[in-house]
Protein backbone atom coordinates (compact mmCIF):
# COMPACT_ATOMS: atom_id res chain seq x y z
CA UNK A 1 0.00 0.00 0.00
CA UNK A 2 1.02 3.68 -0.84
CA UNK A 3 0.11 4.83 2.61
CA UNK A 4 2.27 2.74 4.44
CA UNK A 5 4.90 2.86 2.30
CA UNK A 6 4.97 6.90 2.38
CA UNK A 7 4.88 6.12 6.46
CA UNK A 8 7.73 4.00 6.34
CA UNK A 9 9.72 6.34 4.52
CA UNK A 10 8.79 9.51 6.32
CA UNK A 11 9.51 7.18 9.68
CA UNK A 12 12.93 6.58 8.05
CA UNK A 13 13.57 9.91 7.30
CA UNK A 14 12.80 11.79 10.65
CA UNK A 15 14.92 8.85 12.79
CA UNK A 16 17.78 8.90 10.33
CA UNK A 17 18.83 12.68 11.61
CA UNK A 18 19.87 13.85 14.88
CA UNK A 19 17.28 16.93 14.65
CA UNK A 20 14.79 14.67 16.63
CA UNK A 21 16.95 13.87 19.30
CA UNK A 22 18.76 17.48 19.64
CA UNK A 23 14.98 18.72 20.15
CA UNK A 24 13.96 16.14 22.15
CA UNK A 25 17.08 16.86 24.69
CA UNK A 26 16.71 20.38 24.87
CA UNK A 27 13.12 19.78 25.22
CA UNK A 28 13.37 17.81 28.32
CA UNK A 29 16.05 19.83 30.13
CA UNK A 30 13.54 23.03 29.34
CA UNK A 31 10.42 21.58 30.46
CA UNK A 32 12.00 19.49 33.66
CA UNK A 33 13.80 23.24 35.00
CA UNK A 34 9.91 24.70 34.34
CA UNK A 35 8.30 22.32 36.25
CA UNK A 36 10.88 21.80 39.25
CA UNK A 37 11.26 25.41 39.34
CA UNK A 38 7.76 26.37 39.77
CA UNK A 39 7.19 23.44 41.89
CA UNK A 40 9.74 24.55 44.49
CA UNK A 41 8.39 27.83 44.43
CA UNK A 42 4.91 26.23 45.41
CA UNK A 43 6.11 24.10 47.72
CA UNK A 44 8.20 27.06 49.49
CA UNK A 45 4.65 29.30 49.13
CA UNK A 46 3.02 26.47 51.03
CA UNK A 47 5.21 26.23 54.37
CA UNK A 48 4.39 29.78 54.87
CA UNK A 49 1.90 30.98 57.47
CA UNK A 50 -0.25 33.12 54.45
CA UNK A 51 -0.84 29.42 52.69
CA UNK A 52 -0.18 28.41 49.37
CA UNK A 53 -1.29 30.53 46.26
CA UNK A 54 -3.55 27.85 45.27
CA UNK A 55 -5.26 24.77 46.78
CA UNK A 56 -2.95 21.86 46.86
CA UNK A 57 -5.09 19.67 44.31
CA UNK A 58 -4.96 22.02 41.82
CA UNK A 59 -1.12 22.27 41.82
CA UNK A 60 0.20 19.17 40.37
CA UNK A 61 -1.71 19.36 37.16
CA UNK A 62 -0.42 23.44 36.84
CA UNK A 63 3.07 22.06 37.31
CA UNK A 64 3.07 18.93 34.66
CA UNK A 65 0.89 21.20 32.20
CA UNK A 66 4.20 22.61 31.12
CA UNK A 67 4.77 19.84 29.41
CA UNK A 68 2.35 21.29 26.57
CA UNK A 69 2.22 25.07 27.48
CA UNK A 70 6.12 25.51 26.99
CA UNK A 71 6.93 22.06 25.38
CA UNK A 72 4.68 22.88 22.47
CA UNK A 73 7.09 24.80 20.29
CA UNK A 74 9.51 22.22 19.74
CA UNK A 75 7.04 19.50 18.06
CA UNK A 76 5.62 22.54 16.06
CA UNK A 77 9.22 23.13 14.96
CA UNK A 78 10.21 19.55 14.39
CA UNK A 79 6.97 19.36 11.94
CA UNK A 80 7.84 22.34 10.10
CA UNK A 81 11.68 21.26 9.72
CA UNK A 82 10.40 17.94 8.84
CA UNK A 83 8.77 19.46 5.60
CA UNK A 84 11.19 22.40 4.92
CA UNK A 85 14.69 20.19 5.12
CA UNK A 86 13.03 18.45 2.31
CA UNK A 87 12.64 21.95 0.09
CA UNK A 88 15.99 22.62 1.14
CA UNK A 89 17.70 19.54 -0.10
CA UNK A 90 15.46 18.44 -2.25
CA UNK A 91 14.33 15.10 -1.05
CA UNK A 92 10.95 15.34 -2.45
CA UNK A 93 12.66 14.38 -5.88
CA UNK A 94 13.59 11.36 -5.10
CA UNK A 95 10.48 10.70 -2.48
CA UNK A 96 7.98 11.78 -5.64
CA UNK A 97 9.41 9.30 -7.82
CA UNK A 98 9.13 6.74 -5.67
CA UNK A 99 5.56 7.76 -4.60
CA UNK A 100 4.40 9.64 -7.68
CA UNK A 101 1.14 10.62 -5.64
CA UNK A 102 1.62 13.06 -3.94
CA UNK A 103 -1.24 13.54 -1.56
CA UNK A 104 -0.41 9.83 -0.45
CA UNK A 105 3.47 11.17 0.84
CA UNK A 106 1.90 14.14 2.12
CA UNK A 107 -0.78 12.26 4.25
CA UNK A 108 1.75 9.82 5.24
CA UNK A 109 4.04 12.93 6.57
CA UNK A 110 1.04 13.95 8.90
CA UNK A 111 0.83 10.50 10.37
CA UNK A 112 4.30 9.99 10.81
CA UNK A 113 4.92 13.64 12.78
CA UNK A 114 1.31 12.88 14.51
CA UNK A 115 2.96 10.16 16.27
CA UNK A 116 6.20 11.78 16.44
CA UNK A 117 4.42 14.72 18.32
CA UNK A 118 2.92 12.17 20.54
CA UNK A 119 6.36 10.85 21.66
CA UNK A 120 7.56 14.20 21.97
CA UNK A 121 4.82 14.88 24.44
CA UNK A 122 5.62 11.46 26.14
CA UNK A 123 8.83 12.70 27.12
CA UNK A 124 7.76 16.25 27.74
CA UNK A 125 4.89 14.29 30.25
CA UNK A 126 8.18 12.38 31.99
CA UNK A 127 10.33 15.61 32.60
CA UNK A 128 7.12 17.85 33.79
CA UNK A 129 5.52 14.82 36.18
CA UNK A 130 9.39 13.55 37.37
CA UNK A 131 10.45 16.87 38.28
CA UNK A 132 7.04 18.50 39.15
CA UNK A 133 6.32 15.04 41.13
CA UNK A 134 9.33 14.74 43.25
CA UNK A 135 10.03 18.25 44.62
CA UNK A 136 5.83 18.62 45.16
CA UNK A 137 6.39 15.24 47.35
CA UNK A 138 8.85 16.91 48.99
CA UNK A 139 7.21 19.85 50.49
CA UNK A 140 4.51 17.13 51.69
CA UNK A 141 2.30 17.62 48.97
CA UNK A 142 0.02 14.92 46.81
CA UNK A 143 1.38 14.55 43.41
CA UNK A 144 -1.71 13.34 42.37
CA UNK A 145 -0.31 10.23 40.60
CA UNK A 146 -2.86 7.68 40.97
CA UNK A 147 -5.71 10.09 40.52
CA UNK A 148 -7.61 9.01 37.36
CA UNK A 149 -7.98 12.99 36.35
CA UNK A 150 -4.14 12.81 36.00
CA UNK A 151 -4.16 10.03 33.28
CA UNK A 152 -7.06 12.18 31.80
CA UNK A 153 -4.89 15.00 31.52
CA UNK A 154 -1.94 12.89 30.47
CA UNK A 155 -4.01 11.65 27.01
CA UNK A 156 -5.10 14.71 26.24
CA UNK A 157 -1.79 16.65 26.90
CA UNK A 158 -0.50 13.82 24.27
CA UNK A 159 -3.29 14.52 21.94
CA UNK A 160 -2.52 18.44 22.22
CA UNK A 161 1.43 17.52 21.45
CA UNK A 162 0.49 15.22 18.59
CA UNK A 163 -1.48 17.96 17.00
CA UNK A 164 0.89 20.64 17.21
CA UNK A 165 3.43 18.48 15.74
CA UNK A 166 0.79 18.32 12.52
CA UNK A 167 0.25 22.39 12.58
CA UNK A 168 3.91 22.30 12.30
CA UNK A 169 3.34 19.80 8.84
CA UNK A 170 0.82 22.32 7.82
CA UNK A 171 3.29 25.62 8.36
CA UNK A 172 5.92 24.23 6.54
CA UNK A 173 4.15 23.24 3.71
CA UNK A 174 2.38 26.00 3.41
CA UNK A 175 5.54 28.07 3.94
CA UNK A 176 8.88 25.86 2.30
CA UNK A 177 11.56 28.08 3.39
CA UNK A 178 13.21 26.52 6.70
CA UNK A 179 14.73 30.35 7.73
CA UNK A 180 10.79 31.84 7.40
CA UNK A 181 9.35 28.63 8.93
CA UNK A 182 11.55 28.82 12.05
CA UNK A 183 11.21 32.73 12.77
CA UNK A 184 7.24 31.87 12.24
CA UNK A 185 7.23 29.75 14.57
CA UNK A 186 9.34 31.46 17.27
CA UNK A 187 8.00 34.83 17.06
CA UNK A 188 4.75 33.34 16.75
CA UNK A 189 4.76 31.34 19.82
CA UNK A 190 7.02 33.34 21.96
CA UNK A 191 6.32 37.15 21.44
CA UNK A 192 2.73 37.65 18.99
CA UNK A 193 0.57 35.08 20.63
CA UNK A 194 1.54 35.70 23.98
CA UNK A 195 0.99 39.65 24.08
CA UNK A 196 -2.32 38.94 21.82
CA UNK A 197 -3.34 36.70 24.94
CA UNK A 198 -2.71 38.88 27.49
CA UNK A 199 -4.46 41.88 25.48
CA UNK A 200 -7.53 39.95 24.81
CA UNK A 201 -8.31 39.61 28.38
CA UNK A 202 -8.95 43.21 28.79
CA UNK A 203 -12.84 43.04 27.66
CA UNK A 204 -15.00 40.18 27.22
CA UNK A 205 -15.42 40.25 23.70
CA UNK A 206 -11.87 40.29 23.43
CA UNK A 207 -11.76 37.45 25.48
CA UNK A 208 -14.45 35.48 23.73
CA UNK A 209 -11.66 35.94 20.67
CA UNK A 210 -9.31 34.96 22.20
CA UNK A 211 -10.15 31.98 23.21
CA UNK A 212 -9.76 30.11 19.72
CA UNK A 213 -5.84 31.30 19.12
CA UNK A 214 -3.99 27.96 18.99
CA UNK A 215 -2.30 28.25 22.59
CA UNK A 216 -5.38 29.20 24.22
CA UNK A 217 -6.97 25.89 22.23
CA UNK A 218 -4.28 23.87 23.26
CA UNK A 219 -4.80 25.03 27.01
CA UNK A 220 -8.59 24.48 27.16
CA UNK A 221 -7.60 21.00 25.29
CA UNK A 222 -5.29 20.21 28.10
CA UNK A 223 -7.22 21.38 30.95
CA UNK A 224 -4.71 22.98 32.91
CA UNK A 225 -2.06 25.99 32.06
CA UNK A 226 0.33 28.28 33.79
CA UNK A 227 -0.84 30.91 31.39
CA UNK A 228 -4.40 30.09 32.03
CA UNK A 229 -3.78 30.48 35.96
CA UNK A 230 -1.94 33.87 35.14
CA UNK A 231 -4.56 35.61 32.97
CA UNK A 232 -7.49 34.21 34.57
CA UNK A 233 -9.53 34.01 31.71
CA UNK A 234 -10.68 29.77 32.53
CA UNK A 235 -13.90 31.04 32.62
CA UNK A 236 -14.26 32.08 28.71
CA UNK A 237 -12.07 29.09 27.96
CA UNK A 238 -13.31 26.44 25.09
CA UNK A 239 -14.30 22.90 26.49
CA UNK A 240 -11.59 20.05 25.68
CA UNK A 241 -12.85 18.92 22.94
CA UNK A 242 -13.59 22.24 21.10
CA UNK A 243 -9.98 23.30 21.65
CA UNK A 244 -8.77 19.49 20.15
CA UNK A 245 -11.01 20.76 17.15
CA UNK A 246 -9.50 24.23 16.61
CA UNK A 247 -6.22 22.49 16.25
CA UNK A 248 -7.05 19.90 14.41
CA UNK A 249 -8.75 22.62 12.14
CA UNK A 250 -5.81 24.63 11.96
CA UNK A 251 -3.33 21.70 10.72
CA UNK A 252 -6.12 21.07 7.90
CA UNK A 253 -6.51 24.53 6.87
CA UNK A 254 -2.66 25.33 6.63
CA UNK A 255 -1.80 21.58 5.40
CA UNK A 256 -4.77 21.91 2.29
CA UNK A 257 -3.12 25.41 1.65
CA UNK A 258 0.28 24.42 1.44
CA UNK A 259 -0.72 21.39 -0.69
CA UNK A 260 -2.79 23.52 -3.64
CA UNK A 261 0.19 25.83 -4.04
CA UNK A 262 4.00 24.97 -2.74
CA UNK A 263 3.86 21.06 -2.31
CA UNK A 264 2.40 20.67 -6.24
CA UNK A 265 5.09 22.95 -7.60
CA UNK A 266 8.14 21.39 -9.48
CA UNK A 267 10.61 20.39 -6.82
CA UNK A 268 13.66 19.91 -8.92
Amino acid sequence: MSLVRAVRSETTKITSTRLWWVLALIMVGYVGLCAGGLGAIFGGLGTNTNGPVLPDAQIPLLIYSFATSVGYVFPVLFGALAVTSEFRFQSLTPTFLAIPRRGVVLTGKLITLFLAGAGFGVLALLASMGAGAAVLAGFGIDPLLGDPGTWAFVGRSLLAMALWAAIGVGLGTLVPSQVAAIVIVLAFTQFVEPLLRLGSTITDWSAQIGQFLPGSASDALVGSSIYTAMSGTAGVALEWWQGGLVLAAIAAVTTLIGFATSWRRDVS
